[in-house]
């Protein structure tokens, strides 16, 4: 899908060269670029409306063709709700909705949508949030199907009041956000025979091709030299490697401090020797969405020439049963000293990113993020809606939680307290690595706290919000909007 931005005025609607014009209707009342396409079609929009029984509900849409008086071949009518001022997620579900209704033939379509009046978002962020959910909803992943989707691709130009700067840099913002998270998706997607370990490796390796990201991988022998125990011990039941990737954008001052992203990049996870259940094991090449929205994330920085520090570490294993595999009761020692009994080797996510963590202490950071889909506790308290944030820095917390705000890919935080930490106590370790049948996202979170006393950190699971089951099945790309947006805002700072 292409992109751009265009001053139109309401009363050259009609006549515009485009094959499908996108038009929104409030309820029953018309918006401004509706009402003059019904002038000009002598009020047959009004009539087919009103045929069709179309009550303008949020993310509705009626397909009117051939109208009488109107260049363009398609008119698109979209619903925007009955009230003055739409919710963030109500214009989220519009644009989706407008995008997916676009027939394939389509290759070229002016949307006035963004003139619809949404709560907290001025006309700038409107546009980026309109060429943002159009990528996201032209989203297809059939690369593995023998009968590929056939489409041609899409102009898009957004009517905007003024194709000024601003509005132009809008766009590619949105862009850069859409394209970050369905390359996350894509990533996602791809089952554990394609990405394993060194793929995800090769994707990192691929970011710095150009020069604009200096990339290094370390594999299992680098990692054993640095006592990276913990996060070998997930490894060492599987013929395939383990990797930890290292992403570097230099867009900020030499001397400013990196905000460091680290991702959990479990390829497979069978459990190890605590094997899952059968049913539904193969969402389990999810597992490894944390270190796909890393690598998301830093392909849109770049994509951005965002001027800010930014470090990607993906940490990268598949967690499988064989007689070298790990077993419960097994004690590491971590690459920070302290030592960890396994107790269940279905735990595997938090012992990579012990490791990570303490290996990006070398970089200073001015904070840390880590993304995981870590806990099936963490969906049980927040279902599919928000990501588990977790923090002991409230600063931080804050900040993270204020940028998924702004981009309708919200977080809620979560408990981090000392009272948790007893829960992790071993007779044979200084840890066990889970805490018991309670709070099982917040003694995971409490772990890995153990692990960063040494720059402000937050810890993101995202187990309900990478992916989605049953008709929809597939990668989300959460929460890369949200680490883009914290980013931009600590770019602007």
């Amino acid at each position: 899908m292409q992109l751009t931005v265009s001053a139109v005025r309401p009363d050259t609607l009609a006549q515009a060269k485009y094959q499908a014009i996108l038009v929104a209707v409030h309820g029953k009342r018309l918006s401004t670029a509706a009402a003059s396409i019904d002038a000009a079609s002598a009020g047959a929009l009004t009539q087919a409306i009103n045929q069709a029984d179309f009550d303008g509900k949020a993310g509705q849409t009626l397909s009117l063709y051939g109208l009488q008086g109107v260049h363009a071949g398609l008119v698109l009518v979209v619903g925007a709700g009955s009230d003055e001022t739409l919710a963030e997620q109500a214009w989220h579900n519009v644009v989706n909705a407008a995008t997916k209704a676009l027939p394939k033939g389509i290759t070229s379509a002016l949307s006035t949508l963004s003139d619809v009046v949404v709560a907290n978002r001025d006309e700038l962020e409107r546009i980026s949030d309109h060429a943002r959910y159009a990528l996201e909803a032209s989203y297809r992943f059939d690369q593995h199907k023998s009968k590929k989707t056939e489409s041609k691709p899409l102009k898009l130009t957004l009517a905007v009041s003024s194709a000024n700067k601003a509005a132009k840099d809008a766009v590619v913002w949105g862009q850069c956000i859409g394209t970050g998270q369905n390359f996350a998706r894509d990533l996602g997607n791809q089952p554990g025979n394609v990405a394993y370990p060194g793929y995800l490796a090769e994707m990192a390796r691929a970011l710095g091709d150009d020069g604009s990201v200096d990339v290094e991988v370390l594999g299992e022998t680098e990692m054993l030299k640095l006592g990276m125990n913990a996060l070998l011990s997930v490894s060492a039941g599987s013929v395939n490697e383990a990797q930890l990737a290292v992403m570097t954008y230099k867009g900020g001052k030499a001397k400013d401090a990196p905000v460091v992203l680290v991702g959990k990049g479990i390829t497979f996870d069978t459990g190890g020797i605590s094997l899952k259940p059968g049913a539904g094991m193969d969402e389990m090449k999810f597992d490894m969405c944390g270190a796909a929205s890393v690598l998301g994330v830093m392909a849109a920085v770049k994509l951005a020439k965002l001027k800010l520090n930014v470090i990607g570490v993906i940490a990268c294993a598949e967690n499988m049963p064989s007689g070298t595999a790990t077993r419960p009761g097994d004690i590491v020692k971590t690459m920070s000293g302290q030592t960890v009994e396994i107790l269940n080797t279905d735990a595997e996510g938090r012992l990579v990113l012990c490791d990570a963590l303490t290996y990006v202490e070398r970089f200073k950071p001015a904070a840390v993020i880590d993304v995981a889909t870590l806990t099936g506790a963490c969906v049980v308290a927040l279902g599919k809606v928000a990501t588990g944030l977790f923090s002991t820095n409230d600063a931080l917390a804050e900040e993270i939680a204020a940028a998924g705000q702004r981009v309708d890919d919200r977080a809620w935080r979560m408990p981090v307290w000392d009272d948790y930490q007893e829960l992790l106590d071993s007779p044979f370790a200084d840890m066990a690595n889970i805490g018991g049948p309670t709070a099982g996202s917040i003694t995971a979170a409490c772990y890995l706290q153990r692990f960063t006393k040494a720059y402000p950190w937050a810890h993101l699971d995202i187990a309900g919000t990478a992916w989605l089951s049953g008709a929809k099945k597939g990668a989300t790309g959460r929460p890369v909007p949200l680490l883009l947006e914290f980013l931009r805002a600590r770019a602007a700072g």
